[in-house]
């Protein structure tokens, strides 16, 4: 209560303990209340005092002497049965409806030609400007800013809105419809079995160096980082390819300088079978690859077959069957969502300085249903191009299914086959 001991002299100088603790309620209340009711306050008080403290009043309170007598004059307005509206008056300009009492006809009808809605939710949204349009009412006699032409568009019902990504390009066809089926077919009968199902893909590559990293991040002081995003800047630039263990809820990410290729696409999931896949599934004979449309691992690339088929079926033995998400749906692939936007967020603001940092922000990747997930480095030349003719794909032990042939096939080994395995067969 120090902060509120009144400093005037009948208080300094000894006065009475009941005079002290007066004064100290008063400068308590005055600091606490608002502005109008702390002359109402103060001018209840004068009115209640001597005439020897009514004039120590301001020091007491910290309100001016001028404000007082203000309140005063408020305080006898008020009991003789005014209002409060009524003494303070309505401050500040007319609103413009109240200005002008057509406006919001005016501007309906300015916007007539310029509206666009769905009919379905009565959503509304305009193609002209805030700003374009405060100029035209000006044309016509009407002295409206833009930010009070925003609040009227508010008021007749229209908003600003930002374009929504939900229309697919193959919602509707019979083949999507049915290819999802039959993902989902084969992905419960692979988990039903105890096999593998992996779904891979590639991630978005990534500037290695002091580059701006989209997002924020708590921090005392922000991170200085290059003004422009060249390549040319870059210490190298890195492709995170990742293979994602639906059954385990594991991600496993090969990071290279080589570009989306095929080779480059196998070769991770040749490297995930040899360091995790293999020891997690020491019986395994048989894995679902579940992949994009497109793509190095796309269902028209030749390469991509060739390669699933020498270095990975024909090594290990491994009968291999790949189902592709249609054209245009690779949202739908489960690593999108369940491994590399955890990635995304995890470095959210915070730039690749080097090699390392990217690979302990993937190995860091966390998530509260227990996400785990390794990364590392896949050295080596992964050439662009790769060509493979058509008597070496006839030569391939490639067997389409009979549902989407386009999209779903098996390859098995040509050599070295696993005995006493019972493959999957598919869900046709």
């Amino acid at each position: 209560m120090a902060f509120f001991k009144c400093t005037c002299h009948l208080c300094i100088g000894g006065g009475s303990r009941s005079i002290q603790e007066q004064h100290r309620r008063i400068r308590l209340l005055a600091s606490l209340l608002p502005g109008p009711l702390r002359r109402l306050f103060a001018a209840s008080e004068c009115e209640r005092m001597a005439g020897r403290q009514r004039a120590l009043l301001p020091e007491i309170s910290g309100v001016r002497s001028a404000v007082i007598q203000r309140g005063r004059n408020e305080l006898a307005r008020l009991l003789a049965g005014e209002s409060l509206d009524k003494i303070h008056g309505n401050p500040g300009r007319k609103l413009t409806e109240d200005k002008y009492s057509d406006i919001d006809a005016v501007i309906e009808g300015l916007l007539i030609n310029d509206t666009a809605g769905d009919p379905i939710t009565e959503k509304k949204w305009v193609r002209i400007s805030s700003r374009s349009l405060s100029g035209k009412l000006a044309l016509l006699g009407y002295d409206v800013n833009y930010h009070t032409v925003c609040r009227l568009l508010q008021k007749l019902g229209y908003s600003l809105k930002v374009n929504v990504k939900q229309r697919a390009a193959t919602v509707g066809s019979p083949k999507r419809d049915a290819q999802f089926i039959y993902i989902a077919q084969q992905r419960a009968a692979f988990l039903n079995s105890g096999w593998p199902v992996l779904s891979v893909d590639c991630k978005k590559r990534e500037l290695i160096g002091g580059f701006r990293s989209n997002g924020s991040a708590w921090c005392k002081e922000a991170t200085q980082v290059n003004e422009h995003s060249f390549a040319s800047l870059a210490i190298c630039v890195e492709t995170p390819y990742g293979v994602y263990d639906i059954g385990k809820n594991t991600g496993y990410v090969c990071v290279g300088t080589s570009r989306a290729t095929p080779s480059f696409a196998v070769a991770s999931i040749r490297k995930w079978w040899i360091e995790t896949g293999r020891a997690a599934y020491p019986a395994a004979s048989q894995l679902l690859l579940l992949a994009d449309g497109g793509g190095s691992n796309g269902y028209r690339c030749r390469a991509w077959k060739a390669k699933l088929q020498t270095i990975l079926c024909d090594e290990f033995g491994l009968t291999i069957m790949v189902c592709h998400y249609p054209p245009r749906c690779s949202k739908y692939n489960p690593i999108e969502r369940r491994l590399f936007s955890h990635i995304s967020m995890n470095w959210t603001g915070k730039p690749l300085d080097s090699l390392d940092i990217m690979l302990a922000y993937i190995r860091g990747t966390t998530t509260q249903s227990g996400l785990v997930v390794k990364a590392s480095q896949l050295d080596g030349e992964f050439p662009e191009g790769e060509r493979v003719s058509r008597s070496a794909m006839e030569g391939l032990a490639v067997q389409v299914h009979g549902t989407l042939p386009d999209w779903n096939y098996t390859i098995s080994p040509r050599c070295c086959i696993i005995e006493g395995s019972q493959p999957v067969r598919p869900a046709d």
